[in-house]
C-alpha cells in the first residue's frame, strides 16, 4: 500500500513594528537595554536581522549600532561574532550579549555617546504567521516553490524554525526526512549555517541541493 505523503505548506512570516519605548544613547544604556528588554526585542534584534534583504557589514542591530552610530568597532566585531542561532533560548543569547559588552566596558568604561536622533530604539515584532496557500507533495513541486516564494516564508521555516523546533532542525528538513524519506538530503539542508547566508543565498543553496538530489534520483531510475 502507498505511503500517504503529508504536504508541505509554505506560510508567511511577516509583522509589525512596534517601539518598546526603550532607547540609548551610550553603551552602559545599551547594557541596561540588553539586560531587561522581553526575549521578543532581543529577538527582533538579532534573530530577525536576517529578514533584512540585504546584510550589511554586521549582523545584529547590536553590532551595527555600535560600529556606525558610536564607531566603537572593536565592540561591534565581537557582537557581530555571536552567532543568535547557536543558543536554544534567548535567555542563553541575552548572557553572551551582556558578556561581550560587559568585557568591552571594563577595558572602556567612558564610552562614546550617539549624536541626538541617532540613539538606540530598543523595538519588538508584533509576529503573524500567514499560509500562503501553496502546498507541494514531492521534491520537484518543492523546488518550485521555493525558487519563488517570499523571503519571509524562507525565514519563517528555514531561520525561525531553528529556534521554534528546539534548535536542531528546520521544517524544509523535517519534512523532507519524515514525510518524503529524504533523509540525507534533509540532513545536508540542515547543515546549511543560516549565520553565515542572507535569505537570498539560502534560497539558491537549498535550490542547488535538491537539485542535484533530483538528479541523482533520476539517474538511479533510468539505470
Amino acid at each position: 500500500m502507498a505511503k500517504i505523503i503529508k504536504p508541505f505548506e509554505f506560510k508567511l512570516y511577516t509583522g509589525l513594528l512596534r517601539f518598546t519605548g526603550r532607547k540609548a544613547k551610550n553603551l552602559h544604556e545599551l547594557r541596561e537595554g540588553i539586560a531587561t528588554v522581553s526575549e521578543d526585542s532581543l529577538f527582533h534584534h538579532t534573530c530577525q536581522y536576517f529578514l533584512k534583504g540585504t546584510i550589511l557589514e554586521y549582523t545584529n542591530d547590536f553590532a551595527q549600532w555600535a560600529g556606525e552610530s558610536l564607531e566603537e568597532r572593536a565592540l561591534a566585531e565581537h557582537l557581530s561574532n555571536i552567532d543568535p542561532y547557536s543558543f536554544l533560548q534567548i535567555e542563553d543569547l541575552r548572557k553572551e550579549l551582556l558578556r561581550v559588552v560587559d568585557e568591552y566596558l571594563s577595558a572602556f568604561p567612558g564610552p562614546r555617546e550617539a549624536f541626538p536622533g541617532d540613539e538606540f530604539f530598543f523595538n519588538e515584532t508584533v509576529v503573524l504567521i500567514v499560509p500562503l496557500g501553496i502546498q507541494v507533495q514531492n521534491l520537484a513541486e518543492f523546488l518550485m516553490a521555493v525558487k519563488y516564494v517570499d523571503p519571509g516564508s524562507l525565514y519563517y521555516h528555514f531561520y525561525e524554525s531553528k529556534l521554534r523546533l528546539g534548535g536542531r532542525v528546520n521544517d524544509f528538513s523535517a519534512w523532507m526526512e519524515t514525510s518524503l524519506g529524504k533523509r540525507e538530503l534533509a540532513e545536508r539542508i540542515n547543515a546549511i549555517d543560516p549565520f553565515m547566508h542572507n535569505l537570498e543565498e539560502i534560497r539558491n543553496v537549498i535550490a542547488d541541493l535538491v537539485e542535484q538530489k533530483a538528479r541523482l534520483d533520476m539517474e538511479v531510475y533510468n539505470r
